[in-house]
């Protein structure tokens, strides 16, 4: 399986910094941007947006963990990817017409945003050329990881879509096999896709089996070949 096909059989709902974009402006557009931020911050828990609401801004997120999810009238949500920081949030906003969010936006930690209106940040892709494509670039990375999700979602085993929340965590948060748990297992079920009840099944399988440890409320990855197998056999 190539680099490309691994990453499109992935259920990994985390992105990698989406604001090196911003590189691409220039010190006039810079103040000209910084001129229209207001930073906010939340709190773990709150509702930084609501499905269905009006949407007119942007949201660069400077630190934190933020879930991005859609919701139905049952009440369960499908999570369609996790912000950390250096990411943005409502891109889709953008598009002509949308004059809603189509998704709900969550605090998973403490968050800081910086939010722009949306008009200033069609005024910097009409201007920046290079700007544009990268944004462009970035919501076609971002359908890339909803596409994998749900053919994660829906072909492979509990045991795989856990593998893959645990080594997305690892490479594209914390950077390290050895990582603070700050997410719940009912928050690590979510992002799974199973039960509360099944993730904890699978945390005692992996210790079992020592994949994994767990010490004051660190989580350490002792077998990263293994685990990238089961996360690819799913």
């Amino acid at each position: 399986m190539t680099e490309v096909q691994a990453s499109m059989q992935h259920s990994c709902a985390i992105g990698q910094s989406s604001l090196s974009c911003m590189e691409l402006l220039s010190q006039q557009e810079l103040e000209l941007l910084q001129s229209k931020i207001a930073e906010v911050n939340y709190k773990k828990g709150e509702i930084i947006c609501k499905q269905g609401a009006p949407a007119s801004q942007i949201m660069l997120v400077r630190d934190g963990l933020v879930k991005i999810y859609m919701e139905n009238n049952s009440g369960e949500n499908l999570i369609l990817q996790i912000m950390p920081g250096m990411n943005i949030i409502g891109l889709s906003t953008l598009f002509e017409g949308n004059t809603v969010y189509q998704f709900s936006a969550q605090a998973y930690l403490d968050t800081k945003l910086d939010v722009i209106d949306s008009a200033t940040f069609r005024q910097l892709i009409r201007t920046n050329p290079d700007f544009a494509t990268k944004v462009i670039a970035l919501l076609a990375e971002y359908n890339t990881i909803i596409s994998g999700r749900f053919f994660c979602l829906t072909q492979k085993q509990t045991y795989g879509r856990f593998a893959d929340v645990l080594l997305c965590l690892a490479n594209r948060i914390y950077k390290s096999q050895k990582f603070p748990l700050h997410l719940s297992r009912k928050e690590l079920a979510e992002i799974a896709g199973m039960s509360v009840e099944s993730v904890a099944r699978i945390i005692t399988r992996f210790k079992e089996e020592n994949l994994i440890d767990l010490e004051c409320k660190h989580l350490n990855i002792l077998d990263y070949n293994r685990m990238f197998e089961i996360s690819q056999k799913g």
